[in-house]
């Protein structure tokens, strides 16, 4: 998988080096974010609601739109455009803090912001690729891509807890923003053509919206694909949005400690990476998918159940982060099954409306999450994310998921 025929593409090469070291910064940023709300600024368990949901309030509202650009318009510059954009973003929080006007509202604008531009990339970015790599080649791209992410996840935690150390939270954030300086430079420098998009059908962006909805639900494997990421996304931020809260002020761990922890599932991430396109093609899409969210569920309950000393504690946050492996094998399965049964043509606004259901369902998870662990304790609300995500994960269980053996035909 890693020496495959893609590492003779420099077009593809330029892309998969930009996505790199972009992730490597984004890591340092998801990290040195939440710590700068809570060591920094003092946050509360519902203000630690608020900066994890901020993320996907900006999608609700403009999720559905990014899909319809990026299938009216090229996609590698909407790329570059949003990686410089975020570049500007986030270093303004260093900025901010240097001059000592930083606060809580500066955070969930850079939040939002950036969950806006990232939902942009993102869609753009799910619809580029089958345009630079041919479609036999689909699945060894994204595999590459999500092998990246996890490297980056394996060795962005520890550096972020060395950097809040040494320089503080905020300035490590100034990595990030370099970070995306670097991807738009990559992306910039791709020379393949990309074909350009077929012409709308309607000036209307309503009903082109409504055409990639429509679509969406109609397939019976994308409604599944969708069904799953809204109530998954809902239930995983009772944890996400109250994690870091949980690890420093409940278990009494240090950004250092904390940091090392998270770069374990890192390490499992990358080893899910790795597999992914082996489990795929043996196992195909429908066991596979159902598996790795099962193997994510069994992980999400040993966050709540940590307690005693530092070093038991750790153990059981570890042990979670070991369930990372899943990640991958999920997300590689859905990016390749995604374009398989969804028209070019309606490929990114198909694309948008998982990520609106997702990005936008972990703002009400937070939400609900932090009102739940002001009134009942954080510990409580994350057991009952866990339930609920499990839950959830049955039913995908029984989805029509289930009986893909393999990848279908491409649906020109």
């Amino acid at each position: 998988m890693f020496l495959g025929g893609l590492t003779r593409d420099s077009d593809f090469l330029k892309l998969w080096s930009g996505q790199a070291i972009s992730k490597i910064g984004s890591t340092v940023t998801s990290v040195g974010l939440p710590l700068t709300a809570v060591s920094l600024l003092g946050a509360t368990p519902l203000q630690m609601g608020f900066l994890s949901g901020a993320t996907g309030a900006g999608v609700l509202v403009f999720g559905l739109f990014a899909g319809a650009w990026a299938d009216r318009l090229r996609r590698r510059p909407i790329l570059i455009a949003t990686d410089l954009a975020r570049a500007c973003l986030l270093g303004s929080i260093p900025l901010a803090a240097a001059l000592h006007r930083l606060g809580m509202t500066h955070l969930y604008v850079v939040a939002t912001l950036a969950g806006v531009l990232t939902v942009l990339f993102d869609v753009s970015y799910q619809a580029y690729v089958p345009s630079l790599v041919d479609r036999e080649n689909l699945v060894e791209a994204n595999s590459k891509l999500a092998l990246t992410e996890s490297i980056a996840d394996v060795t962005g935690p520890g550096l972020t807890g060395l950097l809040v150390k040494l320089i503080t939270a905020p300035m490590a954030i100034l990595l990030d923003a370099l970070s995306f300086l670097g991807s738009a430079i990559s992306v910039w420098m791709i020379r393949k053509p990309e074909p350009t998009p077929e012409p709308s059908q309607t000036p209307d962006i309503g009903r082109e919206i409504a055409e990639g909805l429509k679509a969406s639900w109609q397939n019976p494997v994308l409604r599944a694909l969708l069904q799953r990421s809204a109530f998954a996304a809902f239930f995983l931020n009772f944890i996400g949005g109250l994690y870091f809260l949980f690890a420093v002020r409940e278990l009494h761990l240090s950004a250092l400690l904390l940091g090392i922890i998270i770069s374990v599932g890192g390490a499992s991430n990358l080893l899910g990476a790795l597999l992914a396109e082996r489990l795929l093609h043996r196992l195909g899409p429908g066991r596979t998918l159902i598996g790795a969210a099962w193997m994510i569920a069994a992980a999400m309950v040993m966050v709540p159940l940590a307690h005693g000393g530092v070093a038991l504690a750790a153990g059981f946050l570890i042990a979670g982060q070991l369930g990372d492996m899943a990640w991958p094998i999920f997300n590689i399965g859905e990016t390749s099954l995604r374009p398989a049964v969804t028209p070019d043509r309606l490929l990114g606004r198909v694309s948008s409306a998982g990520h609106l259901l997702f990005w936008g369902a972990l703002p009400l998870g937070a939400l609900a999450g932090g009102a739940i662990a002001d009134a009942v304790g954080i510990r409580t609300t994350m057991l009952a994310g866990t339930v609920g995500y499990l839950l959830c994960t049955v039913w995908f269980t029984f989805s029509p998921i289930r009986r893909l053996r393999k990848l279908p035909a491409h649906v020109a």
